[in-house]
């Protein structure tokens, strides 16, 4: 028989001959304050039943009444799966075969004269059952959790490790991925047994590094960002490790992180620094190339086209003082001639100098670099003016690289005039620790982002290109007081190493 079903109440199964005995025990629980529904049930068939379509909190069993014993009871909730309190009721003479009962996992006897402890008992008995679900759930999850965290791991490519180093510094794996036999060849019980084999696993050099890294993290906190050469088999394979350290309370590390096979990847980057210095030197053998053949227009133009217009205009003073009294009209004429020829002259000899300054041999760079910016002055009405630290000769860079600052000084003041819209411009040449800066300063309209991300930024690529071909820096931007500031720097000599001092190269030059 069931009773009336009630709101947060207890569901207890009772194991009794009668209803009368059933109601009774639920009574004493209800008079403790515990609402309570019954099902009464006197064999395991019916047992069951009543597990699978209601369940329950506990059972309740009347010891000897019936022919389902308490340890038929547990069976049967026990082959449900089911973590469900048992509690046995007993006459006081029959608590010793009560007790025996407990044995098989009954959870506590009440003696029949003691019924007040029934309920007490429940409770106890129920909350625990519910402490022990709650934790088996926990560790269901713990367990989920760890599943995927393990084919998380074992899916990545690569080897996920945690590693621990102890107060005497001692290191050991608590985790280490399948990922480890494919990139070190190395399985993961014998990594989490010997954790040294990780280390020795590197060439040597690189494993004092690896080394030095790690304890270089665990005393400053920061995390291991690492790569080195494997050896043995597998010599010649790079491994790039990241780890991020966490220092407990025992003064320990642990690094949880990832260690990677970036072989390709060395092997792709080696293929562009080799393109790349295979495209420094076409672009420096296309330079040479280049200004050999202005060196040849400079000196057709200065040898021939200049002597042509020096020969013309001897010519035309000799015709022009033949010229009769009279023919003022054919005087004016002759005059505008010369006037012209000697613009063309003057042209002439500005195209030269700019094609290949020979001023550049004979006076050397700083005086080219004036000469070239007063022709910009003239040229285009801006004013240029150079501050150079040339006392003495101290500038005297190697021909190829005062060549280079040349022409980059002169792509530069180009670039100024067709698009900076500037009235004064300020160019200072200095020597500093082996190393030649060169600033070029402008009060135009400024430089953004855009402007020297544009696909077709020749002039600023081809400074960058030559800065590059010298093993110099190069920086441009936007100046503080408006327009653009350009700040470069190059070994005083080609095979000369550039300073390793970085200094502030943004001035007050105005």
């Amino acid at each position: 028989m069931t009773n009336a079903p009630r709101d947060s109440s207890l569901h207890l199964l009772i194991v009794t001959a009668s209803d009368e005995r059933a109601a009774a025990l639920a009574t004493r629980v209800e008079h403790g304050g515990a609402p309570a529904q019954w099902t009464r049930v006197t064999a395991p068939a019916a047992l069951r039943s009543a597990l699978r379509q209601r369940g329950g909190d506990a059972i309740i069993h009347v010891h000897g009444e019936t022919g389902l014993t308490a340890v038929a009871a547990l069976k049967v909730a026990h082959h449900l799966n089911l973590d469900i309190p048992c509690l046995i009721v007993a006459e006081p003479g029959e608590e010793k075969a009560a007790i025996r009962a407990m044995k098989s996992g009954a959870h506590d006897v009440v003696a029949n004269d003691r019924l007040d402890r029934l309920l007490p008992a429940l409770e106890r008995e129920i909350r625990e059952a519910r402490r022990r679900a709650e934790h088996r759930a926990a560790l269901d999850m713990m367990h989920d959790s760890e599943a995927r965290f393990r084919a998380l791991a074992s899916s990545l490519p690569g080897m996920v490790f945690q590693l621990y180093r102890d107060a005497g510094g001692d290191f050991r794996f608590l985790f280490v991925s399948e990922g480890c036999h494919r990139l070190l060849g190395i399985k993961q019980h014998e990594l989490l047994s010997s954790p040294r084999r990780f280390f020795d696993a590197f060439d040597s050099a690189d494993r004092q590094l690896l080394e030095a890294a790690f304890e270089l993290s665990a005393q400053s906190g920061l995390s291991v960002d690492w790569e080195g050469r494997l050896k043995g088999r597998a010599r010649g394979k790079w491994i790039d490790i990241r780890s991020t350290p966490q220092r407990n309370d025992e003064n320990g590390v642990a690094w949880q992180g990832i260690a990677t096979d970036i072989t390709e990847g060395k092997g792709i980057e080696a293929e562009l620094r080799r393109s790349r210095e295979q495209l420094s030197e076409l672009s420096f053998h296309l330079e040479a190339v280049r200004e050999e053949e202005r060196e040849r227009i400079a000196r057709d133009i200065h040898d021939e086209i200049g002597s042509l217009l020096l020969a013309i205009k001897i010519e035309t003073k000799l015709l022009t003082a033949k010229l009769p009294e009279p023919s003022a009209g054919l005087s004016e004429k002759a005059h505008g001639i010369e006037t012209l020829i000697d613009q063309a002259m003057g042209t002439a000899s500005r195209v030269a100098r700019e094609l290949r300054p020979g001023i550049l041999k004979e006076f050397g760079l700083a005086e080219a670099i004036r000469c070239q910016s007063d022709d910009f002055a003239k040229r285009f009405s801006i004013t240029c003016r150079v501050q150079c630290d040339d006392k003495d000769g101290a500038i005297e860079p190697d021909a190829d690289t005062s060549l280079a600052l040349f022409r980059i000084v002169q792509e530069a003041l180009t670039n100024i005039a067709k698009h900076a819209h500037a009235s004064l411009v300020v160019v200072r040449l200095r020597r500093e620790n082996g190393s030649i800066s060169v600033e070029i300063r402008d009060n135009g309209r400024g430089i953004s982002d855009d402007d020297m991300n544009k696909p077709k930024s020749f002039g600023l690529r081809g400074i960058r290109e030559r800065v590059h071909s010298l093993s110099g820096s190069f920086s441009v931007s936007a100046s503080e007081g408006g327009g653009t500031y350009i700040a470069l720097r190059v070994p005083e000599r080609r095979d000369a190493e550039p300073a390793g001092q970085e200094e502030d190269l943004q001035r007050n030059l105005f």
